[in-house]
């Protein structure tokens, strides 16, 4: 049955009954008891009018009963999909998984069902013993040889969702064609869903409990990637630096690598237990101002030259600086640039800087960053939205010995430095960060004056993000008639400023608007994402989530008066205000009557 196929009272109960009966965890089976003898019709039909999606790099979704919910069910059934593709596509051999998990409900649960799941179809599997970053997921891939990797977490959303992440040999997520080949054998998945008792796998060397080895060569990795190891030596101890792990998986590696590297760290020890009710925060996102609250009072308290936070699965870094007495938070386009010039200029005036260096970012990151890494001798290189297609094209580079990569990153705060890792790393980019930091002040800078210097020298760039939420069957409804109006009736105009072409990432095509000449010349895979060029150079960008019920608009002004920040932002407010007007119109105009 289709998604968009409503279903009656009876399809309804019968799918809620099959799901009781293959449901072995009693509270998510009678979650959905209770619903059915209370003959709440609306709940029940939200949690089954689908299975929950699995997606080009996995599923992510509210924790609960249902099929539209994440559960051991749905896990079950996504792995085995998972295990299906490897036996039907990878040598004996090599058919190894790494499963790691981080704080949120039901983690530990979700990947001993995972574990258990591929012990039962004869797939080995390396188990974290214990909670664990992405990042380190992503590395372990490669240094256990392994073909695939699964990652039970939801990122940076708040408490209700978990998720499931699956990586493939090269530590990235996974791309084409094994997105599609897994999605494809788990749409095949009926029926109950065979798992092997742990005790039994452990035995018979199916599950192998793995952490120091890993957990070692990680940390070493990082530690070697300072680009001024002797400064960090001789005034490592001279930084103060709060960081806040965000009840998630940070602690232990980010506290451990700075003090490693010499620094004085603080942390929010309120925040430092990992704990899947994120207690203290209404969401555990370090882009959200009220995520680093608790961070920046006792930042006040240290009179700290920093603050850092990592989201619960430490892939994200947030921070927040000192400006005249306040705390400013950096937005992710803004430390990726600073980043970015960091990492190029010293290798450049170190003379380590690789023949042929790249520099990798998204399609909705800052231009800022391009320009900057453009002006050290890198080439840069635009991907879609998603680190998965950053990973790619590290791949690229090393199979065809072209390019050697140096740093990329997207806007949604993550970052890369190196290749050890093929995933957003905020382990590695806090302890990047922090070295950065104390190398301008020893050039009597803070952060912010280095931001003001890149303005001054790249011009003035800004970015803002709108997003819509649009929850359930008829938000997906809202959202495909949107983007279906968006691209048969492109706009003229957005605030004011003319529409000079419409990029169409599903198609590859560019829509010349003056001639209305369309040109196949997007060399990247579909995605359904519209991107309208403006008059100025200005981007805004339609892109539905892959991960929830939201639709995201991106825009990126730019204005070379960059040696006045403040005018230049004032220049850009009026029409940033525009976008978001026109955003809200485009919504209004649809005719969504039920």
């Amino acid at each position: 049955m289709g998604d968009e196929i409503a279903m009656t009272r009876q399809e309804i109960g019968e799918r809620a009954e099959l799901y009781i009966g293959r449901e072995k965890n009693e509270s998510f089976r009678e979650e959905i008891r209770k619903l059915l003898e209370s003959g709440n019709w609306n709940e029940l039909e939200e949690r089954f009018w689908r299975d929950l999606d699995f997606g080009t790099g996995g599923f992510r979704g509210l924790i609960g009963g249902g099929s539209n919910r994440i559960n051991p069910v749905s896990i079950a059934r996504a792995t085995l999909g998972l295990a299906n593709y490897i036996l039907s596509h990878v040598p004996e051999s090599e058919q190894s998984v790494v499963i790691a998990y981080d704080s949120r409900h039901y983690s530990e649960a979700f990947a001993l069902e995972a574990a258990r799941v591929m012990a039962a179809r004869g797939i080995r599997i390396f188990l974290f013993s214990s909670l664990r970053p992405t990042p380190v997921l992503s590395f372990a891939v490669r240094a256990k040889n392994a073909c695939s990797g699964i990652m039970i977490t939801a990122s940076h959303n708040t408490a209700a969702y978990n998720g499931y992440k699956v990586f493939w040999s090269d530590g990235a997520q996974v791309v084409l064609p094994h997105d599609e080949g897994i999605m494809s054998e788990v749409r095949k998945v009926s029926g109950p869903v065979n798992a092997m008792d742990l005790e039994e796998a452990l035995n018979s060397k199916l599950i192998t409990m793995i952490d120091r080895e890993i957990d070692d060569a990680y940390t070493k990795l990082v530690i070697g990637q300072s680009l001024r190891p002797k400064l960090m030596r001789e005034h490592g101890d001279k930084l103060r630096v709060v960081y806040t792990p965000l009840h998630g998986t940070g602690l232990i590696p980010v506290e451990g690598i700075l003090g490693k590297l010499g620094v004085v760290v603080h942390t929010v020890r309120e925040q430092g237990e990992p704990d899947g009710n994120f207690p203290t925060v209404d969401s555990p996102n370090p882009e959200e101002a009220s995520a680093l609250k608790m961070a920046i009072e006792l930042a006040r308290k240290e009179d700290a030259d920093l603050v850092l936070a990592t989201d619960p699965d430490a892939d994200r870094l947030g921070i927040a600086v000192p400006v005249g007495g306040e705390w400013v938070l950096i937005s992710g386009n803004q430390l990726g640039a600073m980043l970015t010039d960091y990492i190029f200029r010293t290798r450049k005036e170190m003379r380590i800087l690789p023949a042929n260096s790249a520099f990798i970012n998204t399609i909705v990151t800052s231009s800022l960053q391009n320009r900057i890494a453009e002006f050290y001798g890198a080439t840069s290189f635009r991907v879609l939205t998603g680190f998965k297609y950053i990973g790619e094209k590290i791949r690229q580079f090393e199979a065809e010995n072209s390019y050697n990569y140096v740093f990329g990153g997207e806007e949604s705060y993550g970052y890369l430095v190196g290749t050890f890792v093929r995933d957003k790393d905020a382990v590695s980019a806090a302890a990047m960060t922090a070295e950065m930091t104390l190398w301008n002040w020893t050039r009597g800078k803070s952060l912010i004056d280095y931001l003001k210097e890149l303005w001054s020298q790249f011009g003035y760039w800004q970015e803002i993000l709108i997003s819509r939420n649009f929850e359930g069957q008829r938000g997906q409804e809202i959202m495909n008639a949107l983007m279906t109006s968006l691209r048969d009736e492109p706009p003229s105009h957005i605030a004011l400023i003319k529409v000079v072409a419409v990029r169409n990432f599903r198609d590859g095509t560019t829509l010349n608007i003056a001639d209305g000449v369309r040109e196949k010349n997007i060399v990247l895979p579909s995605s359904n994402v519209l991107q309208f060029v403006l008059k100025d150079g200005g981007l805004v960008t339609a892109r539905p989530s892959g991960t929830e019920p939201k639709i995201k608009f991106y825009a990126s002004l730019c204005s070379e008066n960059g040696g006045e920040p403040e005018r230049a932002k004032g220049e850009l407010e009026g029409v940033f205000n525009g976008i978001r007007s026109w955003v809200g119109e485009r919504i209004d105009a649809l005719d969504l009557q039920p």
